[in-house]
């Protein structure tokens, strides 16, 4: 049975944009965080491709690691994940080859077969292009081809990419990508911190078809984790209130800009509105020390990952900081 000192833990930036804020600061604080964790022992850093949406700034995911690895040194850096519906295989294996060869052995590509984005984002994003979640297996095969060692027979190549071995992964929130991800023997991360409902039945998923591949051995599984940690139980819930709002704009069809916590949530949701982000966040850490310890220790007996991949959405930077680095004491134990 795995201790949480057994287990790896990761960030997972929004790259959040307050009410009162830019893309800019967003930007610069994704990499004072991505600096911080690094120095707090975290094992890896992932932003998520999202587009259209006025509260987080990582669209150009590729164009914004090269940022984050060139301002750190030791911590993996990677994407958590790259929409592949939305681009060609080879325009990937490019942008991850190049950053591979100007960062060896610290970039990973994690992949996720929806959009990101609404149909009318999607169709901005892709014009032409026919490519759809149906065409995700194939897709991936395509660019897991791309960064590998070149072939006699092979007529298209990315490069760079070709040869670096760009570490691949299978990111979902229903059963499909575990599936997959255990046929193809990938590492698999599942979003929990947005999608807990089917969370042990895809690890069962993933696990039970995994096949060894030539990058694993074994089923490797990361769960996505939301995080309000702060000295008290009574400062988190305070500070947690800007991720209800948030959760519940995004509900709405509203804007997902950053608000300031509030005293009280009473009057802003209805009761059915309560309870859906309640469902929302069910995997949440939100609290002291104390009472995350012992809720990692249960979801750890419970679930047996390998490594756990933690996003925390609050307003003032500062507060996001001492989350992360209170949650790093009790990894550490």
């Amino acid at each position: 049975m795995k201790r949480l000192s057994d287990i790896k833990f990761s960030t997972l930036d929004l790259v959040p944009v307050r009410e009162n804020g830019d893309a800019a600061q967003s930007l610069r604080n994704s990499l004072d965080l991505a600096q911080h964790v690094e120095k707090f022992g975290y094992n890896r850093f992932w932003v998520a491709e999202h587009h259209n949406m006025d509260g987080i700034a990582s669209s150009a995911t590729s164009v914004l690691l090269g940022y984050l690895a060139g301002g750190t040194s030791t911590i993996r850096v990677g994407s958590g994940g790259v929409m592949l519906p939305n681009h060609a295989p080879l325009v990937i294996a490019e942008q991850f080859g190049t950053l591979e060869s100007l960062y060896p052995g610290r970039i990973d590509l994690g992949l996720g077969r929806a959009p990101g984005s609404d149909q009318m984002t999607a169709r901005a994003l892709r014009r032409e292009r026919s490519g759809s979640a149906d065409d995700f297996p194939e897709d991936v095969a395509e660019l897991v081809r791309y960064l590998g060692p070149r072939t006699p027979e092979q007529r298209v190549i990315a490069m760079p990419g070709t040869g670096t071995n760009v570490p691949i992964w299978l990111l979902g929130s229903s059963l499909f990508s575990a599936q997959l991800a255990g046929e193809r023997g990938l590492p698999y991360a599942f979003a929990s911190h947005f999608a807990p409902r089917y969370m042990h039945e895809a690890i069962r998923v993933y696990r039970n078809h995994f096949k060894p591949s030539a990058v694993l051995d074994k089923p490797y599984v990361m769960l996505g984790v939301p995080l309000v940690a702060a000295d008290t139980d009574e400062q988190a819930d305070y500070l947690a209130t800007s991720v209800f709002q948030r959760i519940l704009a995004l509900m709405r069809g509203q804007s997902l800009v950053q608000r300031p916590p509030v005293k009280t949530m009473d009057g802003l949701w209805l009761p059915h509105e309560k309870e859906a982000v309640s469902d929302f966040l069910g995997l949440a850490m939100i609290g002291s020390p104390q009472k995350i310890r012992a809720r990692l220790e249960v979801l750890i007996e419970q679930t047996q990952a390998d490594e756990l991949i933690f996003t925390c959405d609050l307003y003032e930077h500062s507060d996001r900081l001492h989350s992360y680095e209170l949650l790093a004491q009790v990894m550490k134990g």
